[in-house]
């Protein structure tokens, strides 16, 4: 080749001959005895390349001015009367072929590793992946060592071009003569990943920090980078082992890896380990991100520790950063059911200060904050405000929320009132929504209306479960209906628990041969009473 670092023609060796020289043993590349081993026993080692047969492959478009020699082998093959110096060289057809038997040596005038390293860095960056790899092996051949960078780019060249067998070559090389660094790693194990997968990927990682001697060379940023690939694959078990790695080796993460580590614990609803990370975080005196924040308060409220909830909210306020509306809302919701009305009506107002719009969802955990604080009424006018201002914002939670509030205030007429507005929005109504209305009809002392209620709703083929049936029970015995009560206890099969409600009201109202009829039919049954109710029937039963 032209050029002042690489010539074809023939050369002088002052002691040795031609075949004698690169015979020697002193000549056989390092490169030689790094693949004359099992390149095969791992899923991301090389595999073996078939040599190309068409006419476009390296080996046929080079001329034959230079001679094809096989480091993997440890020999030359003399297929060209240049090397042919009466003997015939042995080949071991066994072995596996290199890159760099499918490639031409080129004689080298230029000894100087620094500039030769130059010169493969540019090939590389160029893309010009044969000559990289040809300047590469005379290199390799000659006993002389590409510097990191060069490595590296070589490495990216080969992993660009998806040749990812010579690129593994390449590195091992690397590993033997002490020059892959961090990036080294890092390229290698993306391209394994793109190439061969995640599970590939990650066996090769864990061999590398396994190794004493490349484990020093893991850093941070590989660290990073594997926790992504682990967020990508959705593994959070191999994102712990990853930061159990990076604990063993005493590696501090940075920002970066604990927003990584809290977002794929929390996606996967591995909370404590989350908060785990985070608590790992501040004691290192890592400054979280916004991201990092939210997905903390997050784990906090799914954990239910809303006062550490709190505190990482309040810092969030103190270096003025915005969290997004579904930190806002948990963080309401958390402390509406914690009972802290005050605290979440303050947040509320903050999230307006700042521009959120809220939504059906901050007015629901508005809404519960109040259901939890008994405030039953602030809840209604709550509601009615929602109403007035923002009704696109209603939603079945919405209106559940409110027929709480009835049911508990006893506001029969208001309930009924929000269950017509529901059914004529032609929302699905479930059948907790018509119990909290017939159970608004029972504190409200409306049994009539509470049976037309359940009516309606079995009317529109509903069918109600435990909790409905005992409301109205409950009802039609403190209204004294009860032949009413009977045909509801006839019309669904038998319940230990609904007879129990009815014996126990018969006994309070005093209706004492009724009570001892509707026990005796409850044996009958072989449905089993409870304290209450023996207690009640020893009182009026012979102890027979």
């Amino acid at each position: 080749m032209a050029g002042s670092l690489t010539t074809s023609v023939v050369f002088h060796i002052p002691a040795l001959g031609y075949s004698e020289y690169y015979h020697s043993p002193l000549r056989i590349s390092r490169f030689s005895e790094i693949f004359s081993s099992d390149i095969l026993s791992n899923s991301w080692r090389a595999k073996p390349k078939v040599p190309p047969s068409s006419a476009n492959s390296r080996g046929k478009r080079l001329g034959k001015s230079v001679p094809n020699v096989s480091i993997a082998y440890g020999s030359i093959i003399k297929d060209h009367p240049m090397w042919d110096d009466g003997e015939e060289a042995v080949v071991d057809d066994t072995s596996e072929p290199s890159i760099v038997s499918e490639n031409r040596l080129q004689f080298l005038e230029e000894r100087d590793e620094k500039n030769l390293s130059w010169r493969l860095l540019k090939l590389s960056r160029a893309d010009k992946v044969r000559s990289a790899l040809e300047l590469y092996a005379s290199m390799d051949f000659m006993g002389l060592r590409p510097e990191s960078h060069a490595f590296n780019a070589l490495l990216s060249c080969l992993l660009r071009k998806e040749e990812v067998d010579d690129a593994l070559q390449v590195f091992e090389s690397m590993k033997s003569s002490g020059r892959t660094s961090g990036h080294s790693y890092n390229l290698i194990l993306q391209g394994v990943a793109k190439a061969r997968g995640f599970e590939a990927a990650f066996e090769m990682f864990e061999e590398l920090v396994a190794d004493d001697e490349h484990k020093k060379k893991v850093d941070q940023v590989l660290f990073n980078m594997m926790l992504t690939l682990c967020r990508d694959e959705k593994d959070w078990l191999k994102s712990e082992r990853i930061w159990w790695k990076m604990n063993e080796n005493g590696i501090v993460g940075n920002s970066v890896t604990y927003r990584l580590l809290v977002t794929t614990f929390l996606a996967f609803c591995q909370y404590g380990l989350a908060i785990e990370a985070y608590l790992e975080m501040v004691r290192n005196g890592v400054r979280p991100d916004a991201r990092t924040m939210e997905a903390a308060i997050m784990a906090f409220v799914k954990d239910g520790r809303w006062d550490f909830a709190l505190d990482a909210f309040r810092g969030m306020m103190k270096r003025k950063e915005n969290p997004n509306i579904t930190t806002f809302n948990a963080l309401i919701h958390s402390l509406g059911n914690n009972g802290q009305v005050n605290l979440a009506f303050k947040v509320y107002d903050c999230m307006k200060s700042l521009g959120h719009v809220p939504t059906s969802y901050t007015w629901n955990a508005l809404l519960v904050a109040l259901c939890r604080a008994k405030q039953y009424g602030d809840a209604l006018r709550l509601f009615d405000r929602v109403q007035q201002e923002t009704p696109s914002a209603l939603g079945l939670h919405l209106y559940n929320s409110a027929l709480t509030a009835c049911k508990r205030l006893g506001s029969w007429k208001r309930a009924l009132q929000i269950l017509w507005e529901m059914e004529d929005l032609g929302l699905s109504v479930p059948v907790t929504s018509y119990c909290r209305v017939i159970g608004a009809c029972e504190v409200g002392n409306e049994p009539k209306v509470a049976l037309q209620v359940y009516q309606h709703m079995v009317h529109r083929k509903l069918t109600p479960d435990t909790l409905t049936l005992l409301s109205l029970i409950r009802s039609c015995v403190w209204g004294s209906l009860w032949d009413e009560m009977r045909e509801i206890l006839k019309s669904v099969p038998p319940n230990a628990h609904l007879y129990n409600a009815a014996v126990q009201g018969l006994c309070l109202r005093e209706k004492t041969e009724s009570a001892k009829k509707l026990y005796q039919e409850m044996r009958e049954l072989e449905l089993s009473a409870d304290h209450k109710t023996r207690a009640m029937m020893l009182q009026f039963l012979p102890r027979s």
